[in-house]
């Protein structure tokens, strides 16, 4: 891996870090101040925080990328959604499922547990597909 990719997955794993505590935080608040069950304040907390780091990532990890105007950027968080937000949304719902459910883990471990299986992933789609330089990877 280059350097110039290492000091970018650096701040990707930053606003992800961020990220993944705002995530606990909310599954947290949701369950305790609005009684909802683990599996249903999951996918809640996971679409507030894909859009928390849509916003950093846009000004802060892959800023040199600028889009070229309005339309690039709903294309961005379109791919966004369609990419990070599907592979957070299924991942983390799945496997918080599977971890409390069937094996009767903790939530908020398995919240966490769940984000760093997707976190590598994300950070591919993110580079690749979603903040592309011409010529790269499409889908």
């Amino acid at each position: 891996m280059s350097s110039g990719r290492r000091v970018r997955f650096g701040k990707f794993n930053a606003v992800g870090v961020l990220g993944a505590a705002l995530q606990v935080l909310l599954v947290h608040v949701l369950m305790e101040r609005l009684h909802l069950p683990g599996v249903a304040a999951t996918p809640i907390a996971v679409e507030l925080v894909v859009l928390h780091n849509f916003f950093w990532h846009e000004r802060f990890t892959w800023r040199d990328r600028d889009p070229a105007g309005t339309l690039q950027r709903a294309v961005r968080l379109w791919r966004f959604h369609a990419g990070n937000a599907l592979v957070s949304l299924a991942g983390n719902t799945g496997l918080t499922y599977v971890l409390v459910e069937l094996l009767k883990a903790p939530v908020l471990p398995s919240a966490a547990a769940a984000i760093a299986v997707c976190a590598p992933i994300n950070f591919l789609l993110a580079d690749r597909w979603v903040y592309r330089r011409p010529g790269l990877f499409t889908l």
